[in-house]
C-alpha cells in the first residue's frame, strides 16, 4: 500500500480524506498529501558505506576459510634436501 502524508501537520494527528476530485488531501489543514518514498537517498547513501566496510571484511574471511580447508601442500623435497645437506656438513666436521 502507498503511504501518504502531509508534510505540513503532526504525524500524530493526521488523516486522510478524499476530495471531490479523488484527490487525497490532509483531515486538518485540506493539503493534498506526499507519496513517501519506498526508499530515500540517505538509505542509498548508508548502503553503500555500510558495504564499502562489510565486503573486504567478508572477503577476508572467505579466503580466510577457503585457506584453512584447502591449506598449501609442503614441499617434502626441498625439506629433504636441507636435511641431506645438513647431515653432510654434519658428517665431514667428524
Amino acid at each position: 500500500m502507498v503511504r501518504y502524508y502531509c508534510p505540513y501537520c503532526n504525524p500524530k494527528y493526521q488523516f486522510q480524506k478524499e476530495s471531490l476530485k479523488g484527490n487525497l488531501i490532509c483531515g486538518l489543514c485540506g493539503e493534498d498529501l506526499v507519496k513517501k518514498p519506498f526508499i530515500k537517498l540517505n538509505q542509498i547513501i548508508a548502503l553503500i558505506a555500510v558495504s564499502s566496510l562489510l565486503l573486504p571484511l567478508i572477503y577476508t574471511f572467505i579466503f580466510l576459510i577457503k585457506n584453512q580447508i584447502n591449506s598449501p601442500k609442503n614441499n617434502y623435497q626441498a625439506n629433504s634436501n636441507f636435511i641431506i645437506i645438513k647431515r653432510n656438513n654434519f658428517i665431514r666436521q667428524f
